[in-house]
């Protein structure tokens, strides 16, 4: 089979490291190395040819022009244009395949030769940009895959980068992609702004393809129903009185809806059930009381995440979190990629995720990183918590355990110095609204690191016991019964 060639400009000092991870990444990959050869102007070997006759004549060659643009012209030559202009004009001339990645930082920096030749570009291609160097690497895998299957190298794509769901862009909530770019932009600097139209949104994720199939990323991030094309793509949620899987069970929850309503709603329904801390007040009414829940929520959150963005999607199972006594499990049909084992989840290892496409919206709001520390973050929140190290286990499924108790079985210390006591979360709340009877439910879930609606369940729950009443509405206050 013939390779196809990629010339990777620019000549430029700018994008050196780039350049460099790029031509590795290609050739390493277990698919692209299979199909692709790239090209990089610093492995020619020394030569009597001039430097131009050597890059011009590898675009000739070429199938695959990509080229990388940011703030720097670079050389020019006698005509005033750059080897990087010169190497984009005659791929244009000869009618190569172009793909172009224009790094959104500092663009008020950038040579106005550099802004030229962009313009330009534009005027020919769609471009993409990006922001740092995972982020190109997802960009550029995302269209190397798509160009292996308009060329019918391959019909074969991961399971979040696949169209074939049938969606539509009717099928996404607009709201949800505008408060993605909002969250976005104040959590990692997103380069795109609020009012992007959701075809340029999803362009710029690689969430839609040429012909306005979306991928099936697209439908789990902002999908209004995403179930009714993934049915399985649920998290189910159940606690039990004891360390074993028996009847009854206090609580059962079956979640639905996109990925982040997934995390936050499986995030809640854990930390709304396990106990917390109260300390006292100290430095006058309106101080608030100093709480803290029995598990380390950016531990919680972080399993939880890990379950819903790497699981195999194509499994029949769905992500199920079991809170019992002693320990909280969290299940995740899938296996590790290959080459990472349970062992190296506990130290530094790759950012291998099953679902990149699914991976990089969820790093951009915040949910995830990129750099292969989601294991040891679960690890070293609990070690601060004073709790027993988490578990990993790989059998037929996924399993992560974060354990309740410390190895010696006691409670852990809270506040330092500070008299506590331990509660359940409906004590917490009838405490903060005997302190304050004009608490509202807002700040109710603020200070209980709850949701409002897990809130509301609690207070209709102290209602219909006859343990609490409200006088003169919303703007009333609580009265306390039989306390």
């Amino acid at each position: 089979m013939k390779r196809i060639k990629i010339f990777i400009s620019s000549v430029q000092s700018e994008f050196a490291e780039e350049r460099a991870m790029l031509c590795h990444y290609i050739r390493t990959d277990v698919l692209l190395g299979k199909f692709f050869e790239p090209f990089i102007f610093e492995e020619v070997p020394a030569n009597e040819y001039p430097t131009s006759h050597v890059y011009l004549k590898e675009v000739e060659l070429c199938d695959i022009y990509l080229g990388l643009y940011g703030n720097l012209y670079g050389y020019e030559d006698e005509e005033g244009v750059s080897p990087t202009e010169r190497e984009y004009d005659l791929a244009a001339l000869l009618h190569k395949s172009r793909l172009i990645y224009i790094k959104s930082i500092g663009e008020e920096n950038r040579h106005p030769k550099e802004t030229a030749l962009i313009r330009k570009v534009e005027r020919d291609i769609v471009r993409k940009t990006f922001v740092d160097i995972d982020g190109l690497r997802t960009s550029v895998y995302a269209s190397l895959i798509r160009y292996l299957e308009e060329k019918e190298y391959i019909r074969w794509r991961p399971f979040d980068a696949s169209n074939d769901n049938g969606g539509t862009l009717e099928d996404l909530d607009e709201n949800k992609m505008r408060n993605f770019i909002h969250m976005a932009r104040t959590k990692r600097n997103f380069p795109l702004p609020v009012e992007t139209s959701p075809t340029s949104l999803l362009t710029h994720l690689d969430l839609i393809d040429d012909k306005g199939r979306l991928a099936n990323a697209a439908v789990l991030l902002f999908g209004k129903k995403p179930q009714k094309y993934f049915i399985t793509s649920e998290v189910k949620c159940v606690q039990f009185y004891g360390n074993v899987v028996e009847k009854p069970m206090p609580a059962y929850q079956i979640y639905r809806g996109d990925v982040f309503e997934l995390v936050d709603q499986a995030t809640s329904f854990v930390m709304s059930r396990i106990d917390n801390w109260v300390g006292t007040r100290e430095e006058g009414e309106k101080a608030d009381i100093p709480t803290r829940p029995e598990l380390p929520i950016d531990a919680v959150k972080e399993a939880i995440v890990n379950a819903v963005c790497h699981r195999d999607y194509t499994s029949n199972a769905s992500v199920q979190i079991m809170l019992f006594r002693d320990r909280l499990e969290v299940w995740n049909p899938g296996t590790l990629p290959y080459g990472l084992t349970v062992q190296k989840l506990h130290g530094p290892h790759k950012s291998l995720p099953a679902n990149p496409l699914l991976a990089d919206p969820m790093y951009w709001n915040g949910y995830i990183e990129k750099v292969g520390t989601g294991t040891e973050d679960i690890i070293n929140k609990c070690r601060e918590y004073g709790l027993k190290t988490p578990e990993f286990y790989q059998e037929e499924d996924f399993r992560v355990v974060i354990w309740r108790k410390k190895n010696d079985g006691s409670v852990p210390e809270v506040y330092q110095g500070v008299p506590g006591v331990y509660q359940s979360v409906p004590e917490q709340l009838l405490d903060m609204i005997k302190s304050n009877p004009s608490i509202s439910r807002d700040e109710l879930s603020k200070q209980l690191n709850i949701s409002v609606r897990q809130v509301r369940k609690i207070i209709d729950q102290l209602k219909g016991d006859g343990v609490l009443t409200r006088e003169g509405g919303d703007a009333g206050k609580w009265i306390i019964h039989n306390r």
